[in-house]
């Protein structure tokens, strides 16, 4: 069975449906809900296993994110991680103290300073791969994998359909 991605729904538009009404909707009935919910079950699991990194919820993104070149900059970093640049520049300076990472300023552009990690943060980051997918799998248990990849599929419509609407198009397969 093809599980749909996300470039399959910006592909096909359907109609829109209405899945809720206002006059009878029942927020804990939600899929807003329930994804914030799952969101939050995996992301206090997470935090508790990073304990063991020495790191905290809003840390390990950071981490993981400049250790594979996504972000070189606090501004940079702040835009991936959906966040302001200040709450950015004061985590950077919590991962800055416990040794994790250092800033240096651009030779080709004094007013940009880089993030990189240091010896100690690559050994850190290197770790967070593993406890996210400990963490991941512990609350797929009892998924097969085609449910997994159907999960998947459908979560990534629903960001498509997200997308088009914030473009200013058409949910994916609306015409």
């Amino acid at each position: 069975m093809s599980v749909p991605t996300k470039d399959d729904a910006l592909a096909r538009q359907p109609a829109p449906v209405e899945f809720y009404r206002g006059d009878d909707w029942h927020f804990e009935e939600s899929i807003g809900y329930l994804l914030r919910q799952a969101v939050g079950a995996v992301a206090r699991g997470a935090e508790t296993e990073m304990r063991s990194c020495g790191l905290t919820a809003v840390q390990w993104a950071p981490l993981m994110i400049i250790s594979r070149g996504g972000a070189a900059t606090a501004a940079n970093l702040a835009r991936e991680l959906n966040t302001d640049t200040g709450a950015m520049t004061r985590m950077l300076d919590r991962l800055e103290a416990k040794g994790l990472l250092e800033r240096a300023r651009s030779s080709e552009d004094r007013r940009v300073v880089n993030l990189e990690l240091t010896a100690e943060g690559k050994r850190t980051a290197s770790r967070i791969p593993q406890v996210l997918t400990d963490t991941l799998n512990q609350h797929l248990a009892g998924f097969t994998r085609e449910e997994w990849l159907e999960l998947k599929g459908y979560l990534e419509r629903m960001l498509a359909n997200g997308d088009c609407k914030d473009r200013g198009g058409s949910p994916a397969g609306e015409a």
